[in-house]
Order: structure tokens, then sequence, then C-alpha cells
């Protein structure tokens, strides 16, 4: 898994704006701002990827906040290392296992992951790792890719994902990768699933459905232990 990340590191920001008609943008936008934080607040973005959604919460923490980005993919992190210069606040981006954060309990003001909770080989510690590592009263935020189930959205899902993708993929030069995408949503628990999830985390969860159903924005506030 490392290894293919580490691969698609270089197309990864134009497979992204090209998959999603530049939406994904906009979509790392409304989980910055659910992770509801402010000036001189200290934040997390898991599996931070080439960084996008660090650099969102940058702008909302700045000035004197702090956001720490990391990843599993050194290449990614390269990246995304590119875009900290003149952020807002201060981006730190650094290598960690997301299912055994080298955080202290409560020590952010908000956890978020985008697009990247799919790949945790165990969910369901990658969350209660996001949630340990967020105050009480502070957010932890999932922006993933959903399964709509009603035509014709559910019908033009289908063909995207399962044909058009897996080709971008191809004419890329990394179709493990871009066939993965696909095999990986069908797997990722539903809306109401992953709450449940996060809500045996310690969380009070709710979350929003959005571009027809395709993406769901999960958000939950860490309940006092």
């Amino acid at each position: 898994m490392r290894a293919m990340f580490d691969r698609i590191s270089g197309c990864y920001d134009v497979m992204n704006s090209v998959m999603t008609a530049g939406l994904h943008h906009a979509w790392r936008r409304r989980a910055a701002d659910l992770a509801a934080v402010g000036p001189g607040d200290r934040v997390l973005d898991v599996a931070t990827g080439t960084g996008d959604l660090a650099l969102e919460l940058a702008g909302r923490v700045g000035p004197g906040g702090e956001v720490i980005g990391s990843d599993f993919s050194e290449q990614m992190l390269a990246r995304a290392r590119v875009k900290a210069p003149g952020a807002p606040a201060p981006i730190t981006f650094e290598w960690a296992n997301a299912l055994q954060l080298p955080y202290g309990d409560g020590e952010f003001a908000a956890a978020t992951v985008g697009f990247g909770a799919r790949n945790f080989s165990d969910l369901d510690r990658g969350l209660a790792e996001m949630a340990r590592v967020v105050r009480p009263g502070g957010h932890v935020v999932v922006l993933e890719i959903t399964t709509p189930t009603r035509p014709p959205l559910s019908t033009f899902y289908r063909l995207w994902f399962d044909g058009v993708v897996p080709v971008i993929g191809r004419l890329a030069g990394n179709p493990e990768a871009y066939s993965y995408l696909p095999n990986s949503v069908k797997r990722f628990p539903g809306p109401h699933e992953l709450a449940a999830r996060m809500d045996r985390c310690g969380l009070d969860v709710r979350y929003i459905l959005t571009a027809g159903g395709i993406i769901a924005l999960h958000v939950g506030a860490r309940r006092a232990r």
C-alpha cells in the first residue's frame, strides 16, 4: 500500500482534479469548516497525502495555531512540504502510522482525515486513535467517497468509478492504484455504519451527504472521558 502511494505521488493532485472536476477542494473546505477550529488551535490531519486539507486547516488556525499533517508515504509528504511555505499557520508534515499515532491524549483541538480512512488497514483502530488525540469537546472529521444508492446518480457512479477511472489510471501509468480506488470505496462502510463506528470511539456523530450522495462528511465531537 505504501509503495503504491509513493508511486502515484507525482500525479496525485492532477488525478484528483480530473476525477472530481476540481470539486475535491470545495469538499476539503467543508471538512475544515466542520472541524470548527480557530486562531491558535493545534490540529492534526491524518493520511494528509499531498497536504491540501492541512492547508485548509492552516487558514483557520492562523495566526498562532499549528497544523500537523501525517502520512505513511514519504513521497506524498515530500509533495506536501513544497506547499507549506507561506501558509497562514505553521504546518509540519511528518511520517506517522495512523493506527499508532505518536501523539499524546487530548493533544489536538481537532483531527481530520480526507479520503484516507478507507486506506486504514484497521478502520476501528484508526478512528479510535484519532479520537484519542483530540481533547474533550474537540472534533474528529472524516471526509470520504461513498456509494450512492439511487439512480440516476448510482448508474453514473458505477460507470465512472468502475469504467472511466481505471482507464484514466492506465493512461496515467498507474493502473493498479486507480483500480484500487473503486474497490476500496465499495469495501468502505456506508454512512450510517461509519457513524456507528465513530460513536463507539466516544464521539457524538452527525454526517452530511453532498454531491448527490457521492461524498460523506462525518463529524464527531469527543465526549468527556
